[in-house]
């Protein structure tokens, strides 16, 4: 029996984005980090076939479930807005094993002053590099702006790691192991915010209900970038809080005093447990295109919107910034 393809939308989201369990498991499936093992040629015949499927002229024969499995692999390696391949290490299906190595690193090589500059730098580096990857291509960064963020973003991670490092000399052994995480917390806040300046500078655009372009807004751009920040945060936090008492009690065994160098690579392995949940945990905190009352935005698109629709009072009508607000496959 062959397959009625006549109304399937292959752009239409699989799950309900309008639910927070909907959005998980769309990012379930699209930062699957088994995908990035895939084949260019098989990341090409994706390509092609989610661009017929959108012409509606796909060949006979063609399952929905090779459709499905076309646009996963497509959102998880092609750029939203441009449609181009992103670089392996920028794609959200390499989080899960970047993350892990990165953060696993950072967890263990904690207690000497080099070896916490350097996975700090590393780390920063690959924040930019995703970054830049999933950046908004209707809000270009120019280098000069890229490369002010990733020497901002580095120089506060390293500067607050480095300090706390030294202000918890004396504290408890557990609250070292923390200092990670605050320099990653830290480096969150000005990384992304210094990243996308531009859409805080231009604004970004937003629609009213019926989907009409209604201006570009400034503050719509700043809980956008919140959000962003707020699920970046959350992506790193269960690891890198609770690991450090996980590997605290476990260190104390006999056994583990003997292979002291399997506490690396265990470290790495329980990040990866972590983030393999958290990572589409933490995208999925926020829709994409999240609304907002229109009284909250700029004085001059409320007077747009109500003279567009003189009916609705501003605070009736909503506004909702498009999906790059947060970034491509949504850089939470």
């Amino acid at each position: 029996m062959k397959a009625d393809l006549s109304g399937f939308n292959i752009d239409a989201p699989r799950w309900d984005q309008g639910t927070f369990l909907g959005r998980v498991k769309h990012f379930f499936n699209i930062t699957d980090p088994r995908t990035i093992f895939v084949p260019e040629r098989e990341l090409d015949w994706a390509k092609a076939t989610v661009e017929k499927s959108r012409l509606g002229v796909m060949p006979p024969g063609t399952q929905v479930e090779q459709l499905l499995y076309a646009k996963k692999l497509y959102d998880s390696a092609f750029h939203p807005d441009t449609g181009e391949k992103m670089n392996v290490i920028g794609r959200m299906s390499f989080q899960v094993p970047g993350g892990m190595i990165i953060t696993g690193f950072m967890l263990q090589f904690y207690r000497t002053m080099p070896a916490v500059i350097f996975w700090q730098w590393v780390n920063q580096s690959f924040n930019a590099l995703v970054n830049y990857t999933n950046r908004n291509a209707a809000c270009p960064t120019s280098v000069r702006q890229m490369a002010l963020a990733y020497f901002t973003a580095t120089t506060t991670a390293v500067a607050t790691a480095v300090g706390m490092n030294m202000l918890t000399k004396r504290a408890p052994p557990l609250v070292g192991r923390w200092v990670p995480f605050a320099a990653v917390a830290a480096a969150n806040c000005v990384n992304i915010p210094m990243m996308r300046q531009q859409e805080l500078l231009q604004g970004i655009s937003v629609k009213d209900r019926s989907h009409n372009e209604v201006g570009q807004s400034r503050r719509a751009a700043a809980v956008g970038i919140t959000q962003v920040v707020i699920s970046r945060i959350t992506m790193a936090a269960p690891g890198m809080i609770l690991l450090p008492i996980v590997m605290q009690r476990l260190e104390k065994l006999h056994f583990m005093k003997r292979v002291r160098v399997l506490h690396a690579p265990l470290q790495v392995m329980l990040c990866g447990c972590f983030l393999i949940f958290m990572v589409p945990v933490a995208c999925g905190l926020f829709p994409q295109e999240c609304e907002l009352p229109a009284s909250f935005l700029e004085p001059e698109l409320r007077d747009t919107i109500k003279a567009k629709r003189p009916a609705l009072r501003p605070s009736q009508e909503v506004a909702g910034p498009e999906a790059g607000s947060q970034g491509s496959h949504v850089e939470k």
